[in-house]
C-alpha cells in the first residue's frame, strides 16, 4: 500500500518545525508531499516559485519528499496526487481551533480524506514563519529557527 501524506501550508519561509513535522510523518508514511501553497488570502513575503524552490533545496536529501507549488483548493490537489491524509502541525492550544474548524470543512468536502495532526519538539513550538520573517525584517538573527538556505534568502531578499 503506498501511504502518502500532503503538508499543505504557505511556508513562508519553510523552518525548522516544518521540518521536524515532515521528519516525523515520514515514520508514519512512505511519501510525503509539501504543497506549498500560491497564498490567495495572505499577501507572502515570498513568491510561491521561490518558496518551493528554497523547500525543494531544503528537502533534497530525503527521496521520499516531494515539493508542489499548489493553487486552488486543497482537496483538488489531494485527488491529483492520490492522496488520502492532509498532515497539520499543532504548535499549541491556540493552534488547535483554527485547524478543527479547517479538518471540519476539508471532511465536508471529502469525507474520504482524513486529517493528521502532529505537534512539532518541544524547542520548535514557538517557532512560526511570521515570527521568522519579523525577526529578520527587524535586524535579527534567524539561524537558529531555518535552514541556512533559508536564512541567506531571507537576508538577500531583504538587502542584508
Amino acid at each position: 500500500m503506498n501511504r502518502c501524506i500532503v503538508y499543505p501550508g504557505t511556508f513562508d519561509p519553510v523552518t525548522l518545525g516544518h521540518m521536524d513535522l515532515v521528519e516525523r510523518a515520514l515514520k508514519l508514511f512512505d511519501r510525503v508531499i509539501v504543497a506549498i501553497a500560491a497564498g490567495a488570502h495572505k499577501t507572502p513575503f515570498f513568491p510561491v516559485t521561490e518558496r518551493v524552490r528554497m523547500a525543494k533545496e531544503v528537502f533534497a536529501g530525503h527521496p521520499l519528499v516531494e515539493v508542489h507549488g499548489f493553487s486552488g483548493l486543497l482537496m483538488d490537489f489531494m485527488h491529483e496526487k492520490k492522496a488520502g491524509v492532509i498532515l497539520r502541525g499543532l504548535r499549541a492550544v491556540s493552534d488547535f481551533d483554527y485547524e478543527f474548524q479547517l479538518a471540519g470543512m476539508n471532511r465536508q468536502l471529502d469525507p474520504a480524506i482524513e486529517s493528521l495532526f502532529l505537534m512539532p519538539a518541544e524547542h520548535y513550538t514557538y517557532i512560526s514563519s511570521s515570527f521568522v520573517r519579523e525577526i529578520a525584517q527587524l535586524g535579527g538573527d534567524v539561524s537558529h529557527f531555518v535552514p541556512k538556505s533559508v536564512a541567506s534568502a531571507l537576508y538577500k531578499k531583504l538587502g542584508r
